[in-house]
């Protein structure tokens, strides 16, 4: 995996610059940007043709950098996380240092701890959390891989990352919503 350090290294450089890049995740190829920068976020609705009230998650790496967006996680989204054999995306109440336009409507941020090494070591390199939205206009259908994206999203986005083009996806993450007050919500299997 020698070239893993330098496709980490040119996405860093892009994101820094505020561009959005075409990255493989743990789940499906997705669109990312700095989570912390509204204009980088516009850019990812912009070429999804998507309505910015339809928030996109945002990747994490680590406990240090969940606290840092949310000032209270409920215990049992710990649990679900350390339970969960596949990706697991959880939507949490009152989010802050992200782009408000992350941000739903209900002031909630759906969130997932990675530890896939591509994802994990350019946000080690950020110190910030990296949207990841599915690679397609919105409304079309998610590719599972590469070769699905359509060219248009392709030209969209600043830097193409030379990593598991062969990659086949599994399904997107499950996700479950969790509120303050411990209710909890399964919005996607």
């Amino acid at each position: 995996m020698e070239n893993l350090n330098e496709e980490v290294h040119k996405a860093y450089e892009v994101i820094k610059e505020g561009g959005i890049i075409l990255y493989p995740t743990d789940t499906v190829w997705g669109i990312g940007c700095d989570a912390t920068n509204p204009e980088a976020v516009a850019k990812i609705y912009k070429l999804k043709q998507r309505a910015e009230t339809q928030s996109m998650i945002v990747l994490m790496n680590g406990e240090r950098m969940m606290y840092n967006v949310f000032k209270d996680i409920p215990e049992v989204a710990w649990q679900i996380m350390d339970l969960s054999e596949n990706p697991t995306t959880i939507i949490l109440d009152h989010p802050r240092n992200v782009a408000p336009n992350l941000i739903a409507t209900d002031n909630t941020l759906g969130i997932r701890l990675v530890k896939e090494p591509f994802c994990f070591k350019l946000m080690e390199k950020m110190k910030k959390p990296l949207v990841s939205t599915s690679a397609n206009i919105s409304g079309q259908p998610t590719p599972k891989s590469f070769k699905e994206i359509s060219p248009e999203i392709i030209k969209g986005v600043d830097y193409v990352v030379n990593l598991q083009r062969d990659k086949i996806a599994g399904k997107p993450s499950t996700i479950i919503k969790l509120t303050n007050d411990a209710q909890v919500k399964v919005i996607r299997k």
